[in-house]
């Protein structure tokens, strides 16, 4: 299965960018969604997740206010819309497809998750 994250690029401070995640190949509401980063030298830290249906969603506190998770199942695809960014927003960006019972949020253990995508860079310039 290859999910397929775009969207990423360079913007200066405050600005925005939206992220895609595209599913081809799954049953896509039979997953849970999240979205995770690394930057350099660092660790894949959780930034957002959202449910089967869409209903439910969390965030990193680092995040909240900022970024927004979406999903469109007609589409098979999952949004990342990330407002006032910040140079500590610079980072890798991936998305983690797991597959969860009814409402479940997939969580933001990363290991749980069954498939990522290739990553999409993010830079903020200050």
């Amino acid at each position: 299965v290859q999910l397929q994250a775009s969207g990423g690029g360079l913007v200066q401070a405050g600005g925005s960018l939206r992220l895609s995640c595209k599913a081809p190949g799954l049953t896509f509401t039979f997953y849970g969604v999240g979205w995770f980063r690394q930057a350099p030298g660092k660790e894949r830290d959780f930034v957002a997740a959202i449910n089967r249906s869409g209903g439910n969603r969390v965030y990193a506190d680092s995040v909240k206010g900022r970024f927004t998770i979406s999903r469109d199942n007609d589409r098979n695809t999952v949004y990342l819309q990330m407002d006032s960014l910040e140079p500590e927003d610079t980072a890798v960006y991936y998305c983690g497809f797991k597959r969860v019972i009814s409402s479940v949020m997939p969580g933001p253990d990363g290991r749980a998750y069954d498939y990522w995508g290739q990553g999409t860079q993010v830079t903020v310039s200050s």
